[in-house]
């Protein structure tokens, strides 16, 4: 009974969502978002002379300062998730519709794809390379890559649940910078280890324009897992409303009404006057 409550409550926010004008400009804003990202941020891959190579540096910043410009842009519309890792974890946490969550996969790749043919038709042929493609390093398993993705997709997601955490009363400052600064720290450390995907439709766009596909499987696996991780992690633990902190919570409050106070019944045994 309670499986088949859970799918009709499921089908019902799909359903619901699919009607709706504004889940479309979501869906758009999704396929603009991950476009301006994998543009931009593959652009500073490229190489335009045999004696210049783009720098970690200069990719992460512009990744992780395309992803903080994005989400500020667009965040608002469709919650700036432009990352089908970060998109998995919003539907294991039950916080977007599976329609949801599957149209914008959908939007996230085709935008990227177009992001990334955009890029090619302005990059000249001498220069295009594999027009910043990820791939693993020559000297690391799949396995080993798969890892890598897990961990720094991992540090992501948890930095965007964390950032849009309505519960916290100490944050401060600007959500969109600090997960995209999470993007940077986070290239600066993989890039030349997997490429520091993060994203299956980062990687997705460069693959189907430059037909590079080896140990693509890594760049999905290994960001999903990772996302879906961190998110339930922060979702049932870390979360100021979460599943553990309410159940501290209530056996704190049991405990504390249900303690005894050995001072009150000492006073209350004390003979009173006259008594023997």
């Amino acid at each position: 009974m309670v499986c088949r409550r859970c799918c009709v409550s499921v089908m019902a926010t799909s359903l619901e969502d699919l009607r709706s004008p504004l889940f479309w400009r979501g869906v758009l804003a999704e396929f603009i978002g991950t476009l301006v990202l994998v543009f931009i941020g593959c652009m500073s891959c490229i190489g335009w002379e045999a004696s210049y190579s783009p720098t970690v540096v200069q990719i992460a910043l512009a990744f992780g300062l395309s992803v903080a410009t994005v989400v500020w842009a667009i965040g608002h519309v469709s919650g700036g998730h432009i990352n089908p890792a970060v998109t998995a974890g919003m539907l294991v946490t039950r916080k977007i519709s599976v329609a949801r969550a599957v149209l914008f996969v959908v939007s996230q790749s085709v935008g990227a794809v177009t992001g990334a043919g955009l890029l090619k038709a302005v990059t000249p042929i001498h220069a295009r390379g594999p027009l910043g493609a990820t791939t693993v390093n020559e000297h690391l398993s799949p396995g080993q890559a798969m890892g890598v993705e897990v961990l720094i997709t991992f540090v992501l997601v948890l930095t965007v649940f964390g950032s849009c955490d309505g519960g916290r009363t100490d944050l401060k400052g600007s959500a969109p910078l600090t997960i995209g600064l999470s993007v940077t720290m986070c290239h600066l450390a993989a890039i030349k280890y997997t490429g520091s995907s993060m994203n299956p439709a980062r990687t997705l766009g460069p693959a189907v324009l430059m037909g590079i596909w080896e140990e693509h499987w890594v760049y999905w696996v290994g960001p999903v897992l990772g996302g879906v991780i961190a998110a339930l992690l922060y979702d049932n633990v870390f979360a100021e409303n979460s599943s553990l902190t309410r159940f501290l919570s209530r056996n704190a409050s049991s405990s504390g009404k249900g303690r005894r106070h050995p001072e009150k019944e000492e006073r209350h045994l004390e003979p009173v006057d006259g008594e023997a």
